[in-house]
């Protein structure tokens, strides 16, 4: 079956027999019609193969079902995967690619053209192994039985990100780090993300660790998407505290 997609820059039609016929259609596309665009080619493939994938509804509900969430554990990997392949980012293709990989594998400091560029397929495959080796840890919040919302709560030692190495004080892996949010369009600003904390700081002392911490953005972000760190509101209201200004964000601990 062909794909046929408008582009939303300028609304042509592009085409392609299969997902990757399309993907590369895309990119000849954007080289041509677009020439000022910066982004690397990896990154308009995923974008391309992204608007076929996200399938998930971009309308707010007015209200929401029972919510419950529960930790990722293998029998709960294929749930993950379908919110993140169809829901996670519905209206957002640009970031469809990172499957929560981005605080594990970025390494602060590194200059833009020298982040490896990943097909989501990779990224994809990188998330569930690490997923399945423990080394990745999160709960998702199923509303009415279906997965809508997501956190990254694995350990400070397992993030190349927020990592601090050896000598810091609390000790990287006595920290719980809450690295991303993630709510689908129809539960947004229901209250979920504060449901997924509230699961963070419960379980916590049963994983070992002392203390949770959370990057929220300085300033903090108007868009439901861009606020994907959770807003310093929120871990405010459940006893985080200011613990050191970094670039671009806020670390804010609790002990538990």
């Amino acid at each position: 079956m062909t794909i046929s997609h408008a582009c939303e820059a300028c609304g042509a039609a592009v085409r392609g027999a299969d997902m990757e016929g399309f993907a590369g259609a895309y990119l000849t596309h954007a080289r041509s019609a677009h020439p000022d665009w910066p982004y690397p080619d990896m990154a308009i493939r995923n974008y391309a193969e992204a608007t076929q994938r996200l399938t998930g509804s971009t309308e707010r509900l007015e209200t929401m079902g029972d919510v419950d969430v529960r930790p990722v554990t293998e029998d709960r990997i294929d749930d993950w995967l379908s919110f993140f392949d169809h829901d996670a980012f519905a209206g957002n293709p640009p970031w469809a690619a990172c499957y929560c990989t981005e605080p594990h594998l970025l390494v602060p400091g590194t200059p833009p053209e020298d982040v490896p560029e990943m097909h989501w397929s990779e990224s994809r495959a990188t998330m569930v192994e690490l997923l399945r080796s423990g080394r990745s840890f999160g709960y998702l919040a199923y509303v009415d039985g279906r997965a809508g919302g997501w956190v990254n709560a694995s350990r400070r030692s397992e993030y190349a990100l927020y990592r601090l190495g050896a000598g810091s004080e609390p000790a990287d892996g006595d920290v719980v780090g809450v690295s991303c949010f993630i709510i689908a369009p129809p539960y947004r600003r229901h209250g979920l993300a504060g449901r997924l904390l509230a699961r963070v700081l419960e379980d916590a002392p049963g994983r070992g660790v002392a203390w949770v911490e959370a990057y929220p953005a300085n300033g903090g972000r108007e868009d439901d998407a861009g606020n994907f760190r959770g807003p310093r509101s929120m871990y405010e209201a459940n006893g985080f505290l200011p613990a050191e200004d970094a670039k671009g964000h806020t670390v804010m601990r609790r002990r538990v």
